[in-house]
This record gives C-alpha cells, structure tokens and sequence, in this order.
C-alpha cells in the first residue's frame, strides 16, 4: 500500500479498525485468477503471533474450497468522506486548495483456516451475534431461535479464519493540512451530517 509518512495509521488507529470494521473484502488468488467476498468478522487477537480474523461464508461459495496461492488479505475499511475545497481556511487566504478523500483503511495479510465442522462456526455466530447485539436495547440471542433451526442454517455455512501475518494501514485524515483547514473539515464533515468522518480527524489531530 502506497503511505506517505504522514498517512501511516498509529498502533491505535489500527486496533481500532481491526474491532470495529464490523465487515471486510476477503480476497485470495486462486489457479482460476482473483475471488473476493464481503463478510463481517470479528477480531480475536489471542489467535497466532498478531491475531486472527474470524469469519464465515456460504457453503456453496467456491472462494472457502478452492486453493489459495500465497497469502490471503482483508481490507478493511472505516469511514470515508468527500473533502470540499471550500471547507480550508487557506481557500480564502490563496486559493491554491483542491478536492480530496480522507479515509482509514487496512490490508491484513495472512494464512487463511476452513472450520468445516459444527463447533467452531457455531461458537463463532453466538460470538459475532452478541458483539453487534451488544449495542442493541433489547439485544437478541442466537438461542432465543428454534434449536433445529439454528442446525439447519450452520450446516450452510463453514467457519473462515484469517490468521495474521502482517498489517499495512493508512490513515489519510487531512495531516497534511494546516490546523485552520483541519478544523475547517471536522465543521464541514459535520455540517453534512458525517459525525463518524469528522470523529477520524479529531483523533488524528489530537494524536
């Protein structure tokens, strides 16, 4: 990933899309060329020497059963937003501003794990359940379904675990503007209602 040195994503802007990305582009190459899905994960740093990625796909998705060459990578992705030229204090002062996008993003790299079995997918949806129920008022449980059914629907999926191996991470959240034209983008992010792009580069500027 291309990341210029005032782009590079701190050790906390990392762990934070690590947990709270909610869904990741799981891609791997194959003999047949590139495969790609959208899956949401949850993050289990206790897994291997930095962690794992802990996912599940349908069973009749060929990307879980086909052969990976090489490492496989989830990008991850926080929240992005259209930065206006009009926004920066210097628009006023000389002119010489452009449009630009801020976002967060992540390419994990790693070996990736099948759980073909009933024990494992299943503890991983009660796991992933309860994290995105957690914020819920009335937080629904994978146990509140009929027992048979919950069989039914684990028997059509299979467990996928990204175990990692390395991290790149870039964080381009107006660094590289004066403190006038930052505070500019968080005013402008939240005129257009984007609380969670203008929350990214409070962070990055009180970092």
């Amino acid at each position: 990933m291309y990341t210029p040195a005032h782009f590079a994503a701190s050790e906390e802007a990392i762990e934070a899309l690590l947990r709270n990305s909610g869904a990741a582009n799981l891609v791997t190459m194959t003999p047949d060329g590139l495969l790609a899905t959208l899956l949401p994960f949850i993050y289990d740093p206790s897994v291997g020497d930095h962690g794992a990625l802990q996912t599940h796909m349908a069973r009749n998705n060929p990307q879980w059963s086909t052969p990976v060459t090489g490492e496989a990578l989830m990008i991850l992705q926080g929240p992005d937003a259209y930065i206006s030229p009009s926004w920066y204090a210097s628009k006023a002062e000389h002119g010489r501003v452009v449009p630009t996008w801020n976002y967060s993003t992540a390419h994990v790299y790693g070996r990736l794990v099948i759980h073909d079995d009933g024990e494992w997918p299943g503890k991983h949806v009660r796991q992933l359940s309860d994290h995105h129920e957690s914020a819920m008022a009335r937080p629904w449980s994978v146990d509140e379904a009929p027992q048979r059914f919950i069989a039914g629907q684990l028997k059509a999926i299979v467990g996928v675990e990204l175990v990692m191996t390395r991290v790149e991470a870039k964080a381009k959240l107006s660094q590289n503007r004066t403190p006038a034209d930052v505070e500019g983008v968080i005013a402008g992010l939240r005129s257009v209602g984007d609380a969670a792009s203008a929350a990214d580069v409070e962070r990055a500027r009180n970092s």
